[in-house]
């Protein structure tokens, strides 16, 4: 199982994750609790090993903005969480993670639409796209004919769940933040608990 976690703001949540075999490292350039500089995210992703990939996560931004960025920080995947069309999708130089707010069936079949690298099926925000802490109704998923390894299962998962999470839904990673996270801050027993769980998926 890949494991993508997100909101990363420090060089200690970066390392502990890298030492625990994380896939893909998330850094939030929209309004959010855990938004990082560009600046300050490439000091971060500089050091990350050649196997981690870092991922930008973007909402409603514009093609020029989210090329400028990727090119500073050295992004390697671009994650689009807010109302980008397919046609936006298809006009940037990089990978693609479109994220959808799963709610009811109608959000699953959304997905269609999209040519991209990964779908990220996520629980509806709170106060921010995303990040809620919340998980969603996983039987929306099941019998769809979705292309479970481009699938990415985010919304609340943590240790305790994610076993459960991935025998539902299948995917083919799954990304966590607040589900690592203590008093809204990254947890390095969290983040390596998490991660060995998730690894230990078949």
């Amino acid at each position: 199982m890949k494991v993508k976690v997100c909101g990363i703001t420090t060089q200690e949540a970066a390392d502990t994750a890298c030492k625990s075999g994380v896939d893909m490292l998330g850094f939030v350039f929209a309004e959010s609790s855990r938004r990082i500089d560009p600046e300050a995210a490439k000091a971060i992703v500089d050091q990350l090993p050649a196997r981690v990939s870092a991922v930008g996560v973007f909402v409603n931004e514009t093609v020029e903005t989210i090329e400028h960025i990727a090119r500073t920080v050295g992004l390697d995947v671009v994650q689009l969480h807010g109302d980008e069309s397919p046609a936006l999708c298809k006009q940037l130089s990089y990978p693609v993670i479109k994220a959808f707010t799963i709610r009811e069936k109608g959000d699953v079949l959304r997905l269609a639409a999209y040519d991209c690298d990964y779908y990220l099926v996520d629980s509806p925000g709170m106060k921010y796209r995303g990040g809620s802490g919340n998980t969603f109704d996983w039987s929306l998923l099941q019998g769809e004919n979705l292309q479970r390894e481009k699938l990415i299962l985010a919304g609340g998962l943590n240790q305790n769940n994610v076993k459960d999470a991935c025998k539902q839904v299948k995917p083919a990673a799954v990304d966590v933040s607040s589900g690592v996270e203590t008093n809204g801050k990254k947890d390095t027993k969290k983040i390596i608990d998490f991660i060995q769980t998730a690894k230990s998926i078949d």
